[in-house]
């Protein structure tokens, strides 16, 4: 259980370097506090979707992973991303990616970031 808590945080402090960083991922609310459940929340989110539908796209690229040694990664993880603002427009979160390409460079910092707060926190195993 504790696990999931810090893969959550982790996915939700990257998901706010890369709101942060980039003008067009947004995550829009009333308050620090409303903003911050909803960071939360797609987090929980970003972290099912990886979970559920990320492995099943990897497989099916697989020749495409080993034709591009492995750079076909970031238009998964953009395509995840993707996924992710359709889901939360549909739960009514106020968080969404405008662009592929938008969604490539916050894939890429979200995956870097993540890494980073994953080695940092602990895993509680």
């Amino acid at each position: 259980m504790m696990n999931f808590v810090v893969k959550t945080l982790a996915n939700a402090g990257a998901l706010g370097v890369a709101i942060w960083l980039l003008q067009d991922i947004t995550l829009t609310g009333d308050s620090t506090g409303k903003k911050a459940l909803t960071l939360i929340l797609v987090a929980l989110v970003f972290g099912l979707v990886n979970f559920l539908v990320k492995p099943i796209v990897q497989l099916l690229t697989l020749p495409l992973f080993i034709l591009t040694l492995g750079l076909i990664t970031l238009v998964v993880n953009a395509l995840m991303l993707l996924l992710t603002s359709w889901l939360a427009e549909q739960f009514d979160l106020s968080f969404h990616v405008e662009g592929f390409w938008t969604a490539v460079l916050g894939g890429l910092i979200i995956s870097v970031v993540s890494w980073a707060l994953n080695v940092v926190l602990p895993d509680g195993d």
